[in-house]
This record gives structure tokens, C-alpha cells and sequence, in this order.
């Protein structure tokens, strides 16, 4: 039974681990700068949106962190979608950083302890590194280079998305607002939803904004469903969370699908 189903799953799996993306979006203007990273050891290009009004002001801005943020991974339609939600006033400005790819099944799985996970991605916990350059070092080097507020989000769709929830789960201190797309919650026999009633005991006493959506895809619509459920028996007091069942979706399509509605209730105060 589990090898049928890894067989079935195995196109979401690849999907998942190692991505890019094939639409020609217009490529906003934007700055570029690498950074060495102790953390995962390895030079890590970064992209960088300012809003409009940016040069114009003294502004500061809220931060908006995206894995999966290369110029042909999904930078350019997440800025241009932003760029077009602050122009018609339906989201304030705000600024977005995009962490280019390396070696993306690496950085933003966690530990697993299910041997079939290999075939996909590692098993060995990258995302911790992932996370310490996010927190450790390039929130360092935007605050530095930028006109920053201290509120801070984090976006992504997929195996990005189980980063967001992970994060979520494990590390909620570590952003404000969290977005996450049709995540890869079955990564190790879906630990994080199989545990997520005991995260949530955890919880901090501060409020945080959690949106979060589930495709038709069935391996993964179980498990955001159940995490929906929990949340809705468990929640914590100052949490703000919305979950967008999106089952006319498929995992390729619900990112563009979802992008400005989630933008939208995450980034507006409630």
C-alpha cells in the first residue's frame, strides 16, 4: 500500500523538491545581493522589492520573506502581484525579499524518520540551517540595507509551504504573518499535523496571523483539513488564522489562485 501511494504521489514529491517555474512573469525591478551564510555554508543570492514610494520617503516598511524567491523561481509574479495590491490601496506597502534556491529539497525540509522521503528529499533536518540564515543572518543584512519596521511575514507554496508550517509550529516568535500554500504536510508520515494539538500547547502569548490553503490534491487536502480542525479545537487566544479550502485547485495552480486573497487578509490589520 505505501509503495502504491508513493507511486502516486510521486509527481508532487519531484514537484515539491526541486522546482522552478516555466511562466515568462515581467521581471519587476528589483536589487540583488548575495551573502555568504554560515548557517548552510554557501553563498545565497537574495532579491529585493521596494514599493513604489520607497526612494521617495523615510519611510519604514514591514518585510515579507519568500523561499523560492529567484528571478525564475517565484519572485517576479509575487512582487508584481504586491506591486499591483499596494498601487490600488488594497494592501499598505511592504517590502519583499526572495531567497533564491540552492538546493531547495535541503533547505526546507525537516528531519524525517520515513526512509521513502529520501527518494525526494533529505532526511536530515536542513531546514533548521535554513531557518538560522533567515533569523541569524539575512534579516541582519535587510535591516542594515533597508528602511525596516519590525513586523515581518514569511510565503511560500509546497515544500516552501511546509517551511512556513514548520516554522509556524516550531518556531512561532519568528515572524508575524505566515502564508502558506498547499503545504508538503505529509513529509514524514505528516508529522507536523500528527503533532500539531501538542505545538499549539506551546504557543506564545502574542498575536500572530496564520493563513493557510489546501488543493485538491488528496495527499495533501487530508492533512490541512485535519490541521484546520485542530485549530479550530485548539486555539490559541491571541492567534488569527484563516484556512482557504481550495478544492477546484490543483497543487500547480493554487499559488497564482490564492496569491492575492492570501496577500490581502494577511498583510491588513485585523
Amino acid at each position: 500500500m505505501n509503495k502504491i501511494l508513493y507511486v502516486l504521489l510521486l509527481p508532487i514529491l519531484i514537484l515539491a523538491c526541486a522546482r522552478t517555474t516555466q511562466n515568462n512573469d515581467p521581471i519587476p525591478i528589483y536589487d540583488s545581493l548575495t551573502i555568504f551564510s554560515k548557517s548552510v555554508n554557501e553563498e545565497r543570492v537574495i532579491n529585493i522589492w521596494t514599493p513604489p514610494n520607497y526612494n521617495q520617503s523615510d519611510e519604514s516598511f514591514p518585510v515579507l520573506y519568500m523561499p523560492d524567491g529567484g528571478i525564475k523561481e517565484d519572485f517576479p509574479h509575487i512582487a508584481n502581484t504586491i506591486a499591483e495590491l499596494v498601487n490600488n490601496n488594497r494592501i499598505p506597502p511592504i517590502i519583499l525579499v526572495g531567497i533564491e534556491n540552492t538546493v531547495r529539497g535541503r533547505d526546507l525540509s525537516g528531519l524525517s524518520e520515513v526512509e521513502e522521503d529520501a527518494k525526494y528529499c533529505p532526511l536530515s533536518d536542513g531546514a533548521k540551517n535554513f531557518r538560522a540564515f533567515i533569523t541569524e543572518e539575512l534579516m541582519y543584512e535587510i535591516n542594515k540595507k533597508y528602511r525596516t519596521t519590525d513586523e515581518k511575514g514569511i510565503i511560500g507554496e509546497s515544500l516552501a509551504g511546509l517551511f512556513v508550517m514548520e516554522t509556524f509550529f516550531l518556531k512561532p516568535n519568528t515572524f508575524d504573518f505566515y502564508i502558506a500554500m498547499d503545504p508538503s504536510l505529509w513529509w514524514n508520515n505528516h508529522y507536523l499535523e500528527r503533532m500539531s494539538n501538542e505545538f499549539l500547547k506551546e504557543f506564545p502569548d502574542k498575536k500572530i496571523k496564520l493563513w493557510f490553503a489546501g488543493s485538491g490534491a488528496e495527499d495533501i487536502s487530508i492533512h490541512t483539513n485535519n490541521v484546520a480542525e485542530t485549530l479550530q479545537n485548539n486555539q490559541p487566544s491571541k492567534l488569527i488564522w484563516k484556512y482557504s479550502d481550495e478544492s477546484n485547485e490543483k497543487h500547480n495552480t493554487i499559488f497564482r489562485a490564492t496569491k492575492e486573497k492570501a496577500l490581502t487578509w494577511a498583510i491588513n490589520k485585523n
